[in-house]
């Protein structure tokens, strides 16, 4: 059972007050990826207690919120990474969209509501022209194989894999630098492997790419900012 909780501003804060029965003890969590803000709280907790400790942490919250990357809405103008490098989105008399010497040039649309959705398509197309071959290649270290490759506009995880071996990856990846996604390719092929995060799982991991933790960290210390271009998708 969820519910729209508040602390009031300013600004005035949307908490996601999340009930469940197998919780032990209340806990709170800001995404770093979206700025969503959750209280989960056991059953059996007053109301009034839950509300009370949302105000004790209102501090936390709101340093968090403070840390994490402002929405930027894509658009002509904005600058967003590729492949790890800034890009400018121009406007340009062209059907199509086209990347040259750090800008994305985007066909010229009047009524402004289509330039995000083609960068999105822009950007889901290159993500699966560089997923799919490098988790190609990282299965086939493992001998083991790919049942299929979906890419989704994931906000929990950069990528998932099945018992049955079906991977998925979020095609915002594309936007992070080449070894980056070349890591979670690794991350998720290993899985093939190991259906876990045990010893063995990140003995796998280091050996498809022995530098992965240098990659992780990036995921880790800039993923936010990956999030926070909003495509109207």
């Amino acid at each position: 059972m969820t519910e729209i909780v508040q602390l009031s501003g300013p600004p005035t804060i949307d908490v996601i007050l999340r009930r469940a029965a197998g919780l032990r003890r209340i806990s709170l969590r800001v995404s770093g990826l979206d700025q969503r803000v959750t209280l989960s709280v056991p059953r059996h907790v007053p109301q009034a207690e839950a509300l009370n400790f949302l105000i004790e942490k209102e501090a936390w919250i709101r340093a968090a919120l403070d840390r994490s990357p402002g929405r930027a809405t894509v658009n002509i103008g904005t600058v967003l990474p590729y492949r790890g490098t800034p890009v400018q989105i121009v406007s340009h008399a062209s059907r199509q969209i086209a990347l040259n010497e750090g800008h994305l040039y985007v066909p010229t649309d009047p009524t402004g509501n289509q330039t995000a959705p083609r960068v999105a398509a822009f950007l889901r197309d290159r993500a699966r022209a560089a997923l799919v071959p490098a988790a190609h290649k990282f299965a086939s270290n493992l001998s083991r194989p790919i049942t299929t490759i979906t890419l989704r506009d994931t906000r929990s995880r950069w990528g998932s894999c099945t018992a049955d071996g079906r991977l998925m990856f979020s095609w915002r990846l594309i936007m992070a630098p080449p070894a980056v996604l070349d890591y979670v390719a690794a991350h998720e092929a290993a899985h093939l492997a190991h259906m876990d995060h045990s010893a063995a799982y990140w003995a796998c991991v280091s050996r498809l790419m022995p530098d992965y933790a240098t990659h992780r960290a990036w995921l880790r210390a800039h993923g936010a900012k990956l999030h926070s271009f909003q495509f109207g998708n």
